[in-house]
C-alpha cells in the first residue's frame, strides 16, 4: 500500500533516498527542428550521482523552507516517489507555479504513483492561485507520454531561465 504525506525541510536528507532507484534507460528524445517535434534516437542512461544527490536535497530543503511543496510516496518506510512545486507565481497572465520535480522510484514506475503526485501538485498549486503548472520536462519519449497523459502541452511562452538551464528539455504547462 502507497501512503502520500507531505515532507518537511529536516526529513530531506540523503537516507530518506536510500531505497529510491533514479535509473532508466533512454533510447528516444524529443528534439524540436525547424519549430517541429520530431523523435531522435539518443541513448543513453539517465542516474543520479551522489552530487545529483546532494543537489536534489538542497533544492527540495529551499522549496519547504520559501513555502513552496513536497509531497512524498512511501510503500512502508521507502520513498517511492516525489513531487515539488516552487511557491512563487510567474508568467504574468499564465499565472505559473513551476512544478520542479516529479520522480517515481524505478522499481515502482506504472503504478499510478506519478499520477497521484502529480494531481496533488496541481491541487496545492490551484489552492495557492495558479492557473497553470510550468514544466521544464525531459525530453525522453517516455518522460513525455506521462505528460501527455496528464494533459499537459507546450508551454505558451517559454521561461527562459528554465530554457538556458536545460537546453534539450520540453517546455510544458498544464492547466489546473
Amino acid at each position: 500500500m502507497i501512503r502520500y504525506r507531505e515532507l518537511r525541510e529536516e526529513e530531506i536528507t540523503r537516507e530518506l533516498f536510500s531505497n529510491f532507484i533514479r535509473h532508466q534507460n533512454v533510447t528516444d528524445c524529443y528534439r524540436k527542428e525547424n519549430g517541429s517535434w520530431i523523435i531522435k534516437s539518443a541513448p543513453f542512461v539517465d542516474d543520479w550521482s551522489e552530487e545529483d544527490y546532494h543537489t536534489l536535497i538542497s533544492c527540495l530543503q529551499n522549496t519547504v523552507r520559501t513555502g513552496g511543496y513536497v509531497n512524498a510516496a512511501f510503500s512502508g518506510e521507502a520513498l517511492k516517489g516525489f513531487v515539488s512545486v516552487e511557491p512563487v507565481l510567474f508568467g504574468g497572465r499564465q499565472r505559473y507555479l513551476d512544478l520542479s520535480s516529479i520522480h517515481v522510484s524505478e522499481d515502482m514506475r506504472g503504478q499510478g504513483i506519478g499520477k497521484a503526485l502529480f494531481s496533488a501538485a496541481k491541487k496545492w498549486a490551484r489552492q495557492q492561485g495558479a492557473g497553470k503548472l510550468y514544466i521544464s520536462a525531459h525530453s525522453a519519449v517516455e518522460s513525455q507520454a506521462f505528460y501527455q497523459a496528464m494533459g499537459c502541452v507546450e508551454a505558451q511562452s517559454y521561461d527562459q531561465k528554465h530554457v538556458s538551464a536545460e537546453p534539450f528539455d520540453c517546455q510544458l504547462e498544464c492547466i489546473l
